[in-house]
């Protein structure tokens, strides 16, 4: 897939793009196949599929807000574990009027991140070099793309969080979302799986979801 081809679907299954965002999309990838000839943060067979697998699956995320009617205006997104930017710089330069703040505990990766944020102007993302458990605040919504297992990620976001995680995951996970019910006291309709081929029939995408923890408190 081309950045032509890739935003032709976002155009299609999204929102309209403005010149400066269609721009964005295709120098950013540029700007990572350049750091990842530097800093290998991209598998070498990942890179040829950059806008297939890293910017299609990071926007999957917004295909579900579309579709359930979820608002990004405003608000604040953590992305933890982010490593080079995904999911969200391709979430920034769609969500312009939303804030992100990308973090991950490998130096070499956040300087990735950083670099292609600046280089692409966005004004709406800060990158930290910090742990999960390190991380202060509170953020709307924390997206990740399967750091570890979610039974893991919980406790690290534990009180981060005012309306719902949203997380990329592949394969089964009905036993993990069984597991982190019992364990988290997490309510059965505060949970809600996705498949993304729901969205797009591209073969990739056939066992991958996304999985939105809600805070039903709030």
């Amino acid at each position: 897939m081309d950045c032509k081809e890739f935003i032709d679907i976002i155009e299609n299954k999204l929102q309209p793009l403005d010149g400066m965002q269609k721009e964005q999309f295709r120098l950013a990838g540029e700007l990572y196949r350049e750091w990842n000839s530097r800093i290998n943060v991209i598998s070498r067979k990942d890179i040829d599929e950059l806008y297939l697998h890293h910017f299609l699956h990071s926007l999957s995320i917004a295909g579900y807000m579309k579709t359930f009617g979820i608002s990004a205006e405003g608000m604040h997104f953590l992305d933890l574990g982010t490593g080079g930017g995904f999911p969200g710089i391709p979430l920034a330069i769609l969500f312009p009027q939303a804030r992100f703040t990308l973090c991950d505990s490998i130096g070499k990766k956040i300087k990735v991140a950083e670099a292609v944020a600046s280089g692409l102007g966005l004004k709406n993302v800060e990158t930290v070099n910090a742990r999960a458990e390190d991380i202060d605040g509170k953020f709307d919504y924390i997206v990740s793309r399967a750091v570890t297992s979610l039974d893991k990620f919980m406790p690290w976001v534990k009180g981060k969080y005012r309306k719902g995680i949203l997380y990329l995951k592949g394969g089964d996970v009905v036993e993990e979302l069984s597991l982190i019910m019992g364990k988290y006291r997490l309510r059965s309709d505060s949970i809600h799986t996705w498949r993304i081929s729901s969205w797009t029939d591209d073969p990739y995408f056939s066992e991958k979801l996304v999985i939105f923890i809600e805070n039903i408190c709030n």
